[in-house]
């Protein structure tokens, strides 16, 4: 049966401030009262309304019967020796969502997920492989946040400084739920606007919604390929809004100031890694004076053709960027021994004993 309840953790803050007034002011309570909620919820990662110690008791019974205030639950938990921690969350209806905490030298990165599943299905992702199950809450975006930020603090990984929306998803199709997320992260719980990259496989109406807002929240283009022809073979948004098109908006999004883009590039031998792709990719990076990553790809089982471009060939790729102006680095694979990739560890759950997909081929058997 579907909880009723409002999610409070998905209220931006001035909408959460003015929610809480009038429901103080209805039980003849002061003001503050809705000043003391927030503090609990945005900095104080309060799990439930008991814990909101400076409440009378009647009020935080009150409040749990009108709100939810409800994070994922740990599934399952995999760290790696490189450091790299992966949560698969349970949410309330049983859907599977993954988060990632990458740590550095310098800086603690939370990758999340906007959706349950994809429904992109690029070729080299093991998301799309498990299906799509639904958009995520802004609640749950955030909760992914709060939950991880907890974690890491009690792990010794310390404060998350850098958030990225790479994790299982596409987030621009999920605009709405993200955008009031972002609001969050950044106004709620004080990341900054620079410190929050969106990742996208080119939903140029995002982009351009993105644009608009007045923070410098950065964005991750899911490129692969700087040929129409190929990118289709790898990225089948790109038949919906092709590389001409994706490139306008992205101009849009740069000319609006201080909004950095990255180009993600998953090199894959044989694939997309011929020399004579390198310049054209050069090409639409400068023209945005966008950032590449290039990334080894991450073999998966249901592609067993494919296989990572050798570091020589990935270097030679990257020294052509650099020689033509184009700032370019290799991301270093990072949590392979815990199935760190995107998706890999939901798609692993799925087919397990029980998982969605041994009780679909149960039910149709």
């Amino acid at each position: 049966m579907k909880d009723e309840r409002t999610d409070i953790l998905a209220l931006v803050p001035d909408a959460l401030e003015a929610e809480l007034v009038a429901f103080f002011r209805k039980r003849g309570q002061p003001a503050y009262r809705a000043g003391q909620v927030r503090r609990w919820v945005f900095e104080g990662d309060a799990l439930s309304f008991q814990t909101m110690t400076d409440l009378p008791q009647a009020e935080r019974e009150a409040l749990a019967e009108r709100y939810l205030l409800a994070e994922p639950l740990a599934e399952r938990v995999s760290r790696s020796s490189d450091g790299t921690a992966k949560h698969l969350w349970r949410l309330a209806d049983g859907e599977l969502i993954e988060s990632v905490l990458i740590p550095a030298p310098d800086r603690l990165t939370l990758c999340i997920s906007s959706q349950a599943g994809c429904a992109m299905a690029c070729t080299f992702c093991a998301t799309g492989w498990s299906g799509f199950g639904r958009n995520l809450t802004a609640g749950e975006i955030v909760g992914q946040y709060r939950a991880s930020r907890r974690w890491a603090l009690e792990q010794g990984y310390g404060a998350i400084s850098n958030v990225v929306y790479m994790g299982m998803g596409e987030p621009l199709s999920n605009r709405e739920a993200v955008m009031d997320s972002l609001t969050l992260l950044n106004q709620g719980y004080r990341l900054g606007a620079r410190k929050i990259t969106v990742s996208t496989v080119g939903v140029v109406p995002g982009i351009l919604a993105l644009a608009e807002r007045p923070e410098q929240f950065r964005l991750a283009v899911s490129l692969h390929a700087p040929e129409t022809e190929l990118r289709k073979e790898l990225v089948p948004l790109e038949r919906r809004w092709p590389l001409p098109e994706l490139m306008d908006a992205l101009r849009r999004f740069d000319a609006a100031g201080g909004k950095r883009i990255t180009f993600e590039y998953t090199m894959i031998h044989g694939v997309n890694d011929q020399p004579r792709l390198a310049p054209a990719l050069a090409e639409l990076a400068a023209g945005l004076r966008a950032f590449v990553n290039l990334i080894p790809f991450n073999p998966i089982p249901w592609q067993p053709d494919w296989k990572p471009s050798p570091a020589e060939v990935i270097e030679r790729f990257r020294r052509v960027l650099e020689d033509r102006g184009v700032s370019a680095a290799v991301r270093e694979p990072r949590g392979r021994d815990i199935d760190a990739a995107c998706g890999q560890l939901r798609a692993k759950a799925l087919v397990e004993p029980g998982g969605r997909r041994e009780r679909a081929r149960a039910g149709s058997g």
